[in-house]
């Protein structure tokens, strides 16, 4: 079951939510870049698939934001 939402066939854990904190943990720490939070999450994930769509969500949800300049994602308090 690879679903973005918990719905009744897929669990809270199966679901890019129950990713939230795991990402969001790293990012708050400080700036990173894309692929050094990518090393350290993706033992949680179920592959790149799931680490975009957990980005983009938290993303939409202006938890994260991304800095072009300095190429890093950041969290938004």
């Amino acid at each position: 079951c690879s679903m973005l939402f918990p719905n009744k066939l897929c669990s809270y854990n199966e679901s890019i939510i129950s990713k939230f904190p795991i990402v969001l943990r790293v990012i708050k720490q400080g700036p990173v870049t894309v692929l050094s939070l990518y090393r350290q999450v993706i033992g949680n994930m179920t592959g790149v698939n799931e680490f975009i769509d957990v980005l983009d969500c938290l993303y939409a949800l202006r938890m994260i934001e991304y800095d072009d300049e300095k190429e890093v994602l950041r969290y938004v308090a």
